[in-house]
């Protein structure tokens, strides 16, 4: 695949349009981390409203990448992608005219719609692409997309130079952001007459059944239920942390208001996936070996993009001002610093995929990488403003390293479960990974830097020993087809 991947003829041309679309849709998304120090001083935000607005920039789109993964399944990634980046415009627009923090939350609450923009290419090079190569291929994709997260740390403060050298004056980081989003939506009108969903004579599979995730197994059912019930526990948190006094973006009667309708969100959710899954809970419908997929492995990919993927979400919204905090660099210096860890997507990323394609065990790998986030992340909590700044920036690297790499690593695996369903389980385990960022940046706002990377530290060793003992290699992990798994019993999850 290597030797092809510069040929730009399909499905190389599809996979470098598709993570190029991926990469704008992460500059937005992360538009805001790089002048977070600017913006707080010329709007006078304290340091717990700066470290709210990071959690409210992942907040939606834990809902929204589920919503995202079925549109997709239903209408296809060309429809959907492009649609996403279109939008882009509209957040970024209302960030940028904002002139107080409830108007800034509400830009990043829209931006996080933006953030579920990953799923979609995920089913796009699953089409065009066969699972023997599957792992580097999504590996490209999702770490030459986040390498976003670097242009927006890294380019966006001299885009405001630049033009303040044409304009005059010190910031610009309103027509920064505005900018990125005009590129967005120019970009999805050019996706949309550039791509198909799939190669020329290959069927786009849908969903028997919409509204929901199909399970194969009553138990199953009770697994999804639970796995939802999460994400709908990390928007309570969220509504939670913005109605706290020195946040005070909800009043009280307005967090309980919005905890139920938090509520009613998931009881909605619950109706819909008993309307799709009650004939295989009732017994009415079963599944031959074939059409069946192993829930419980998609519970473990949610939590392995928790700690791999939330940790990285993590590490880009709040180290420009850790950098900055613990080493006295200035507001210019401090994201370029912190946007190296986003540099490593360009090979970390793609590294996880392609270990995974070429050891011969998709789950020895996932292991293995957890494991190294856990070191390097226990490690970066002994950092302080005693060590050599290279020394600390080559701990954050590493563990950079292993968070991508591990993110890559999850990646190679959800597209093998069940081809038809990608777009669902993507959603779901994408979805993860920001309900991982959402904690995560939680324990950061209510304590320090030190606890945080304790606790992401402890977490990921915990899901080192998950994979360990019950991840199972997808069948056909290294074949010319995609093909789900069977399962050995109805009853396993």
């Amino acid at each position: 695949m290597l030797k092809n991947l510069w040929s730009f003829r399909d499905p190389y041309r599809i996979l470098h349009l598709t993570w190029f679309a991926f990469f704008l849709s992460f500059v937005c998304w992360f538009n805001f981390a790089p002048f977070a120090a600017v913006i707080g001083k010329e709007l006078s935000l304290s340091g717990g409203q700066l470290k709210t607005i990071a959690i409210c920039n992942l907040a939606v789109t834990i809902p929204a990448r589920i919503v995202i993964g079925a549109l997709l399944d239903r209408f296809g990634p060309r429809i959907t992608y492009s649609a996403l980046l279109i939008f882009a415009l509209v957040p970024c627009i209302i960030t940028a005219t904002a002139n107080d923090f409830n108007q800034i939350v509400i830009g990043r609450l829209l931006m996080g719609i933006i953030g579920s923009g990953f799923v979609v290419g995920i089913r796009m090079v699953a089409e065009w692409f066969p699972s023997k190569d599957i792992g580097l291929a999504q590996g490209i994709y999702g770490g030459w997309g986040n390498f976003g997260a670097f242009a927006a740390n890294f380019g966006l403060p001299l885009v405001s130079v630049g033009i303040a050298a044409v304009a005059g004056g010190t910031s610009h980081w309103r027509e920064s952001i505005i900018f990125t989003g005009v590129v967005a939506a120019v970009y999805g009108i050019i996706y949309y007459a550039s791509v198909t969903d799939t190669p020329q004579g290959k069927e786009y599979k849908r969903p028997k059944k919409y509204g929901s995730m199909q399970v194969t197994s009553p138990i199953s059912f009770w697994g999804l239920l639970l796995m939802n019930l999460g994400l709908i526990g990390a928007l309570g948190l969220i509504t939670w942390q913005l109605a706290q006094p020195k946040i005070a973006f909800l009043n009280t009667t307005q967090m309980y208001i919005v905890w139920a309708l938090i509520a009613m969100l998931y009881a909605y959710q619950s109706y819909q996936a008993w309307q799709v899954n009650k004939d295989v809970v009732l017994g009415k419908t079963t599944f031959s070996p074939n059409e069946r997929y192993n829930f419980r492995q998609v519970a473990l990919l949610q939590f392995a993009y928790s700690t791999t993927f939330g940790a990285e979400l993590t590490a880009v919204s709040m180290l420009p001002l850790f950098f900055k905090e613990t080493f006295g660099l200035s507001d210019i210096y401090a994201p370029m610093i912190a946007s190296v860890y986003s540099l490593l997507n360009l090979f970390s990323r793609p590294s996880g995929g392609i270990i995974s394609d070429r050891l011969g065990s998709r789950k020895w790998t996932m292991t293995a990488l957890a494991a190294g986030i856990g070191v390097g992340y226990l490690t970066a909590s002994l950092i302080n403003p005693s060590w050599a700044l290279p020394a600390a920036l080559l701990v954050i690297m590493f563990s950079g390293l292993c968070a991508q790499a591990g993110s890559g690593s999850t990646f190679a695996i959800a597209p093998l479960v069940k081809p038809e369903m990608t777009g669902q389980i993507a959603g779901n385990v994408g979805a993860y990974g920001n309900f991982g960022g959402v904690l995560y940046l939680a324990v950061y706002s209510l304590t320090n830097s030190t606890a945080l990377f304790i606790t992401m530290g402890l977490t990921s060793l915990v899901c080192a020993s998950c994979c360990a003992f019950f991840l199972k290699e997808p069948r056909n992990s290294f074949g010319i087809d995609t093909v789900a798994e069977p399962l050995t019993s109805t009853a396993q999850i």
